[in-house]
């Protein structure tokens, strides 16, 4: 396992502190435009999911360098676990390397271990007749700059392609190729923060509600949160799209035991108020 010696994460996990919180940040022009779309929002959560853990916030911003440098300074100044996906290639428009070297203020190397690996991958290319295996060539010193980077950072493996990203200060650097991101982000999730997985027990229930309006509903929410403190309601109105009767999703989410007993107090409250768990005939 990659040591997290000196890392904003081990002093979190030294300290016996909760599960720090994960972010996502997803950067590319093609995104915000809508020629692509984003597909690392919903994969992260679940993969989050299945170890016990959440997303506590996402961010979609453009392959300006001086935009991603902002984003990333005020990033790294936080002990989150964050993922970075796109932008570190070796074309112009790809400058998310460059950025998270100027938001942490050291210089730009070609890290050994990534020029091993992308000497691999051109000779794997060379083998099949794909270019040429000799790295001094002007594509192969092109394909060597996907190695370049933020000095003290670590690799991430690439099992698409060999070709690696790279990990700095709990931020996850990967391509935005999901196909490579996808699993890079397993990978990371189960190598380096193996110890936050199922740290948390939390559960998630709701209801339908039929004609209770919400402002009717809210003073018991908010009641309802001072009750059981940790528990979080929410309320999701749905005008009836598609012929369907206009409703509200009520629920709660938080500790198991809480969470139970709060959501059968919710669900008394609400028939007491008037409202319905069934739709209209």
């Amino acid at each position: 396992m990659t040591s997290l010696q000196n890392t904003p994460q081990a002093a979190t996990a030294a300290a016996g502190s909760q599960t720090p919180r994960v972010r996502l940040i997803a950067i590319g022009d093609e995104i915000l435009s809508g020629r692509r779309q984003d597909k690392h929002f919903a994969t992260l959560i679940d993969l989050l999911q299945a170890r016990g853990m959440r997303l506590q916030a996402a961010e979609f911003i453009s392959d300006d360098e001086d935009d991603i440098t902002a984003c990333l300074r005020r990033s790294f100044a936080t002990e989150d676990i964050v993922f970075c996906c796109g932008g570190i290639g070796a074309t112009p428009d790809d400058r998310t390397r460059q950025a998270a070297a100027r938001a942490l203020g050291v210089k730009l190397v070609l890290h050994p271990e990534a020029a091993r690996l992308i000497g691999e991958r051109c000779a794997d290319m060379a083998a099949k007749g794909q270019g040429s295996a000799d790295m001094s060539t002007p594509e192969n010193q092109q394909r060597l700059q996907m190695g370049v980077f933020p000095v003290g950072a670590e690799i991430i493996p690439n099992s698409y392609n060999r070709i690696p990203g790279f990990y700095i200060r709990n931020h996850s650097f990967m391509p935005g190729f999901p196909v490579m991101a996808h699993p890079m982000m397993t990978w990371t999730l189960d190598t380096r923060y193996a110890q936050w997985h199922h740290r948390e027990s939390r559960v998630e229930h709701s209801f339908l509600v039929f004609g209770l309006p919400e402002s009717r509903i809210t003073p018991a929410l908010e009641w309802l949160e001072q009750r059981w403190p940790g528990i979080r309601a929410f309320s999701l109105p749905n005008v009836g799209d598609s012929g369907g009767h206009p409703h509200i999703e009520l629920g709660v989410k938080g500790e198991p035991d809480a969470a139970a007993q709060a959501v059968v107090w919710l669900r008394s409250e609400v028939q007491s108020l008037g409202g319905s768990l069934m739709p209209p005939v």
